[in-house]
């Protein structure tokens, strides 16, 4: 069927019929099996993308709503941290816990299932990056995003995020054989500069410019005004992390940190309006990553390498933050907490994979196993949240006044 010169399914409001449609059968499905929001969304994107029924594949629309739902799922974040929370050294020693292990972990197992030095590199460097986003979001849904646990993941994952980039940065550098101490020393302090500079900026420049229009008449008469202008600050600060070679998610989670205390009187809420874009644009995002993966291509020996691959990066990250945790005095249930909240892989492992094939090191097969294990990674942390660590409140949804702040409940 066309629709004009273009195929029906291929218009934009089709696709983002479907996307939305699939985003709310994945409540109901998380709802009926008593799972987070995100494992129904993947799971059907699974189902309407190239491995069962076709009906959209992993389009540029897909991509950049996608990109752009991370975005603000990270800004959104941002808003219930401190500074303090990236500066703790504790997290900075699970961080780095949890890219060693991992990454020697992979590049043993790699090196003994017959592949080269060269693709064992890089096999170890995707089991390094936690999906920040995936984990915060089901803190959030689950209503757990203030405890002392979620604090440690969301700090020790921004520390992890960077240390992966670090990590594929040095893989680069040996493979091309231009690895130098100087460059290693650069590679490293360009994103704690970056974290501190884009940090002080927002505090020090941006909150304030933000506060000091909030007051004008201006604000009053176009109180989304400063909204737009926190929106942006989110999108600025992603493009500036991208372009000094820090991840964008790390930019627009800083963003976030930096504007957490603006306190408007006349203009809009630059969290509740972020929140509204965070609810639909996230779903998206987790839609495209079971769209990502076709498994018509996915062979008898990809799925035994998948399967191994994925035991070794649940294993190797869950030991490595959740030992680091418990080491550096946090308690048994909260290190656990870590462990499993460190778990899921996502976009960062993508990356990793799609530059891996870019420059030619890794086979089309590789680049399938890894994405199918990001997949299962990502699914195995709601799964462990609700049925063993939070099983006991996992069913009593946490209670929001229409402002969005929790209720507790007393006895």
């Amino acid at each position: 069927m066309l629709y004009g010169d273009i195929s029906l399914f291929a218009t934009v409001e089709f696709q983002m019929t479907l996307l939305l449609l699939v985003a709310i059968g994945g409540y109901l499905i998380a709802s009926w099996v008593h799972q987070s929001a995100v494992v129904g969304e993947i799971v059907l994107g699974l189902v309407v993308g190239p491995s069962v029924l076709g009906l959209i594949t992993y389009t540029d629309l897909v991509e950049i709503f996608a990109q752009i739902g991370v975005i603000i799922m990270l800004f959104v974040i941002g808003f219930d941290f401190h500074f303090k929370d990236l500066l703790n050294s504790r997290y900075v020693a699970i961080a780095l816990s949890g890219v060693v292990i991992p990454w020697v972990s992979g590049f043993i197992f790699a090196v003994t299932w017959g592949m080269n030095p060269i693709n064992a590199m890089f096999v170890g460097t995707a089991l390094t990056a936690t999906s920040v986003a995936i984990t915060a979001n089901v803190l959030k849904e689950m209503g757990k995003l203030h405890t002392g646990a979620a604090n440690a993941i969301i700090g020790t994952a921004v520390i992890d995020d960077i240390l992966s980039l670090i990590a594929l940065s040095i893989t680069t550098e040996i493979i091309s054989d231009s690895f130098t101490i100087g460059w290693l020393i650069w590679t490293i302090l360009k994103p704690v500069l970056f974290i501190v500079i884009a940090g002080l900026i927002g505090i020090y420049i941006v909150d304030r410019m933000l506060i000091v229009i909030d007051r004008t008449a201006f604000a009053v008469r176009f109180p989304e005004f400063v909204f737009l202008c926190g929106l942006m600050t989110a999108f600025v600060y992603a493009l500036a992390a991208e372009i000094v070679g820090v991840s964008g998610l790390v930019g627009a989670f800083i963003a976030g940190v930096s504007l957490s205390r603006v306190g408007l009187v006349h203009s809009k809420s630059i969290k509740k309006g972020s929140e509204y874009l965070y609810v639909p644009m996230a779903a998206i995002f987790f839609i495209s990553l079971g769209i990502l993966v076709d498994l018509h291509r996915v062979t008898e020996e990809i799925l035994i390498f998948t399967l191994f691959l994925t035991i070794i990066a649940i294993i190797s990250k869950f030991v490595g933050c959740g030992i680091s945790a418990r080491l550096v005095g946090m308690t048994s249930r909260d290190s656990l907490i870590v462990g499993a909240g460190m778990i899921p892989r996502g976009e960062m492992t993508m990356i990793v994979a799609l530059f891996a094939v870019s420059i030619g090191i890794a086979e089309q097969e590789l680049y399938i196993a890894v994405l199918l294990m990001s997949l299962l990674s990502t699914c195995i942390t709601p799964v462990l949240f609700h049925e063993w660590l939070y099983r006991k409140t996992t069913h009593e949804p946490a209670l929001q006044d229409r402002e969005g702040h929790f209720l507790h409940h007393h006895p």
